[in-house]
């Protein structure tokens, strides 16, 4: 590593900017746009299908809606276990990662790489690296949040 280093120092600033341009990956912004919408509305379009599906089995609108969000979350920890949804996001970019399939990989990918902390101990914590503050602020403002509800419901304000 230090030879490779010393290597950069001897450069002029023409042939280190040379380098830089050649090591430096280039994208296309307007291609990865496209792919981020076309992954994003699959993932929607799925969703959809499966909304359609639950609610021709007769559930109502709010119970079709969480079966729906419970199977895009498993097929979601599925795919990130068989380390396939790594590809889709490498794919798809933010198109994979804004739905909620993004919050589904982000517990379960520190979860699977638990690393020499063992199972119990290394899951129990790694799978709350990344979402866990999201979690505890939730919960915590939404409890906030209901006890001033109760506080003006008391009072007769609400």
């Amino acid at each position: 590593m230090k030879k490779q280093q010393n290597a950069h120092e001897n450069m002029s600033p023409k042939e280190y900017e040379a380098y830089v341009k050649q090591v430096t990956p280039t994208f296309s912004l307007p291609l990865n746009m496209l792919k981020a919408f076309i992954t994003g509305g699959i993932i929607c379009t799925i969703g959809q299908a499966l909304m359609n599906l639950f609610l021709s089995y007769d559930l109502e609108k709010k119970d079709a809606s969480a079966c729906t969000l419970l199977v895009i979350i498993f097929c979601t920890v599925i795919l990130t276990g068989l380390n396939l949804f790594s590809k889709i996001t490498k794919f798809g970019g933010a198109g994979s990662l804004v739905p909620i399939t993004g919050f589904a990989n982000s517990v379960a990918s520190p979860a699977i790489e638990y690393g020499v902390e063992g199972q119990v101990y290394g899951i129990g914590c790694k799978i709350f690296t990344i979402s866990g503050p999201v979690i505890l602020y939730g919960i915590f403002t939404s409890w906030i949040l209901g006890v001033i509800y109760w506080g003006l419901k008391g009072m007769g304000i609400m």
